[in-house]
């Protein structure tokens, strides 16, 4: 099963470089969304978990084929002009798991406009895992939701092949999160009728936490449903 502290290590090395303009990731396309009430977005390529449920599937699973390098720089002008042509006032960064390439990702919120929020979607792992990723975000216009794969470290593991151990780093990210007063909310994907046991979990890390879960909305394209039946989910 994966180790996803240890895949986004070899991960990073795959989908970012150095260049003069920093540190530069691929990322495969740039486009509007109906998402937020609508808003810019940047589809990077690479994710350290491996969910049945995802909607991305080769640019997720063969990072090395697909995208193009591009500095934080070259990603803020693009999502810049999207929003401005939608008249968005939100930018984010989707299709793979943003965190990876810490530099990159920070300096990109430094640059972007500031009137435009960044949402950060994000599986929690790298802030989970190292509580100082959670401070580089105080004072910037960042939003962070935090998507939990499961509602429990069982389902977790089922639904991503990650062991189940590392579901305790999706908790501890919220924690962290709470820690240096970062705007964020829970959102869930399930398939799981008993929630209790996490909303438990989240009424630890902030009163009322639990009441703002979102509930992910499921994609059912032919590859999700393949990987799902698979598992005997569906």
């Amino acid at each position: 099963m994966l180790d996803p502290i240890t895949s986004s290590k070899a991960l990073e090395r795959m989908v970012t470089k150095h260049g003069e303009k920093g540190l530069l990731r691929k990322y495969y396309r740039f486009r509007p969304a109906r998402f937020y009430g609508g808003i810019a977005t940047a589809d990077a390529v690479g994710c350290n978990l491996n969910c049945a449920f995802c909607w991305v599937k080769e640019p997720r699973l063969k990072p090395w084929k697909y995208g193009e390098f591009y500095s934080p720089g070259e990603v803020a002008s693009k999502l810049e002009e999207i929003a401005r042509r939608g008249r968005f006032s939100k930018v984010r960064v989707s299709g793979a798991e943003p965190t990876i390439g810490r530099e990159h990702l920070v300096e990109l919120i430094n640059v972007i406009d500031k009137d435009l929020l960044f949402i950060l979607e994000t599986n929690g792992m790298l802030i989970g895992y190292d509580e100082s990723y959670a401070r580089e975000f105080v004072g910037k216009n960042v939003y962070v939701r935090v998507a939990l794969k499961g509602a429990s470290s069982e389902e977790f593991a089922l639904l991503t092949n990650a062991k189940p151990e590392f579901y305790d780093y999706q908790i501890k990210a919220l924690e962290n999160l709470e820690k240096y007063g970062i705007s964020y909310r829970p959102a869930l994907m399930t398939f799981s009728k008993n929630i209790q046991g996490l909303k438990e979990r989240l009424e630890k890390v902030s009163p009322g936490l639990s009441e703002e879960i979102e509930i992910e909305e499921l994609m059912l394209f032919p590859h999700v449903k393949k990987e799902l039946e698979k598992k005997n989910i569906l």
